[in-house]
C-alpha cells in the first residue's frame, strides 16, 4: 500500500509542479499587450492538431495517432517551467537542447517509472521527430508564435525581421505538410497585407 501511496503523491505533486507552466511567459503575445503563457500555447497546438488531424490523415493516405500528437503538444514544453521559452530568434540551440535534455530528465524522472518513462519517449520522440506524428506536432509548434503574430498585431519589428527571414525559420518545419504550408502561406500574405510584416 506504501508504494501506490506513494506513486499517488507523486502524481498529485507532479499536478502541482505542471501548473507552472502558466508562469512561463513567450516571446509572441496572446492577447495585444499581454505575452502569451507557454500553457496556453501548448493547449492551442493540442486545439489544433485535433482540429486538423482529418486533413493530416487525407494528406499522408495513413492512420496518425491523434492520442500520441496531444499528448506531445500538452508535454513538450514542460521543460520550460526549468529553462524558460527560449526564442527561436535568438539562442544557441545546442545549448537550448543540452539545458531542455537535463530538465527533461529532472522533471520526467520524479513520476512513478512507467509514466515517467511515457513522458521521457514523447519527449524525445518530438525533440528528434522521428516520426510523422512528431514532426507534424512540431510544424505546427512553429506555425503558431506565427499566427499570433498576426492575429495580435505583434507583428515581427521586435526581432526585425522580413517575409524570408520568416520563411527560413517555417519553411523547414511547416514544410512537412501541404496543409500546414497553405496556412502558413495564408498568415504569411494576411501579414503582409496588414503592414505587420516587410515583404
Amino acid at each position: 500500500m506504501a508504494d501506490a501511496s506513494g506513486n499517488r503523491a507523486a502524481l498529485f505533486e507532479f499536478v502541482r509542479y505542471s501548473a507552472r507552466l502558466r508562469e512561463v511567459s513567450r516571446h509572441n503575445e496572446a492577447v495585444p499587450g499581454r505575452r502569451e503563457s507557454v500553457a496556453e500555447h501548448s493547449w492551442h497546438l493540442a486545439l489544433v492538431c485535433w482540429v486538423l488531424h482529418g486533413e493530416f490523415e487525407r494528406e499522408f493516405g495513413t492512420a496518425l495517432d491523434l492520442t500520441r500528437m496531444i499528448k506531445m503538444c500538452l508535454m513538450h514544453d514542460l521543460v520550460e517551467i526549468e529553462v524558460g521559452d527560449i526564442s527561436a530568434w535568438h539562442g544557441d540551440d545546442r545549448v537550448k537542447r543540452a539545458a531542455e535534455d537535463a530538465a527533461a530528465r529532472r522533471i520526467f524522472g520524479t513520476l512513478p517509472e512507467e509514466l515517467g518513462g511515457e513522458f521521457l519517449r514523447l519527449w524525445h520522440e518530438y525533440e528528434s521527430a522521428t516520426t510523422l506524428e512528431a514532426r507534424l506536432v512540431r510544424g505546427v509548434d512553429r506555425l503558431n508564435p506565427a499566427l499570433l503574430r498576426h492575429l495580435t498585431g505583434q507583428g515581427w519589428s521586435d526581432v526585425d525581421a522580413a517575409a524570408a527571414d520568416l520563411d527560413a525559420l517555417q519553411l523547414p518545419r511547416v514544410g512537412v505538410s501541404a496543409t500546414l504550408t497553405e496556412l502558413y502561406h495564408s498568415i504569411r500574405r494576411d501579414a503582409i497585407a496588414a503592414g505587420l510584416l516587410r515583404e
